[in-house]
């Protein structure tokens, strides 16, 4: 289904989120203080426009609350966030993911009703850290404080074993949800299907359990 997308701020990360949004085919309106970013994105993004989105006047008359999506990726200026999120809270803007800088900006950005924060630059460190500390562990994705989904290889101690001989769930509490193999992708694979060296597992569960599945069986 096709969205409307509205990016605030042309950064590298409101730019990134601006130029994957286009390439998917939605409608993406590109907003930034810089002329020379908002021309940077006049081919990329269905609208480039020039604005200060601190001042309703301005939010109106882009008609911001039309659109299904806004995101606020402003960089340094945590005010300017803040007010623009507010702003497009009492225009009724229906869903506001906000790009936090600290958790100080993330408090605030939850007290006046943002739909969704993101720590880009913390988030991509834990992946980072994650997939350096374990050999098996190709992508790492935190779902809340506690609760993880994760890529693993598969290693030679589970080549070979059906998904009830491993009883994975009922002994270390995470579930497979899907694995990938070549260019096949099995979501909700069988019970009885059969684990090959090299498989990428799709691990969801708590923090905790994954850590001690790795532990156990991957490193063992």
């Amino acid at each position: 289904m096709k969205k409307d997308f509205a990016v605030i701020g042309l950064g590298r990360f409101g730019g990134s989120i601006c130029r994957e949004l286009s390439e998917e085919g939605m409608e993406v309106m590109a907003i930034d203080l810089d002329e020379d970013k908002v021309n940077e994105f006049a081919n990329i993004a269905s609208h480039a426009v020039v604005g200060d989105t601190t001042d309703e006047a301005v939010l109106k008359s882009l008609g911001i609350r039309n659109f299904d999506h806004v995101i606020v990726a402003i960089g340094d200026n945590i005010q300017s966030s803040i007010l623009t999120t507010l702003m497009l809270k009492e225009l009724g803007v229906k869903f506001i993911t906000v790009k936090a800088q600290n958790d100080y900006h993330e408090k605030v950005l939850s007290k006046i009703g943002a739909d969704q924060i993101v720590h880009p630059e913390r988030d991509m460190g834990r992946r980072i850290a994650h997939n350096l500390i374990s050999n098996n562990v190709l992508d790492y994705l935190e779902l809340s404080d506690e609760h993880s989904i994760v890529e693993i290889v598969a290693n030679s101690k589970l080549d070979g074993n059906t998904l009830i001989d491993l009883d994975i769930r009922a002994k270390y509490g995470i579930n497979i949800v899907a694995i990938k193999r070549d260019k096949e992708i099995f979501v909700s694979p069988q019970a009885d299907e059969i684990i090959q060296k090299g498989d990428i597992l799709i691990v969801i569960g708590a923090d905790t359990d994954i850590d001690r599945f790795e532990k156990r069986v991957l490193e063992a």
